[in-house]
């Protein structure tokens, strides 16, 4: 008998559920490593900026918004305290919505 035939069907994934999968809470961050020294401070910051951006971004596709203009300033910073992360600046809000638009 083929192995492929022997495989319980998986669990629905956010693309094939058929209502938006809610976030796993407690979010838990990453172990943090130090970054390399050296370089310019504005690096740290939009280095910072980039991860923060992308973690919500993620947490918004998680969420069930799919399309950047669905990601008003206000529906991110309700998930970044949903996350447990500082409020987005103007800027890191506007990130967001570049990462939703250029992952496609």
């Amino acid at each position: 008998m083929p192995a492929a035939a022997l495989k319980s069907k998986p669990l629905p994934t956010q693309s094939t559920a058929k209502r938006p999968v809610l976030l796993d809470l407690p979010y838990a961050p990453v172990e943090k490593r130090p970054l390399p020294p050296g370089r310019p401070r504005q690096w740290y910051v939009t280095h910072n900026r980039r991860l923060k951006a992308m973690r919500l971004a993620i947490a918004l596709l998680d969420s069930g918004v799919y399309m950047p203009n669905q990601a008003r300033n206000e529906t991110i910073r309700d998930t970044a305290e949903q996350i447990g992360v500082h409020p987005p600046s103007d800027t890191t809000c506007h990130m967001v919505r570049a990462f939703m638009r250029y992952a496609r």
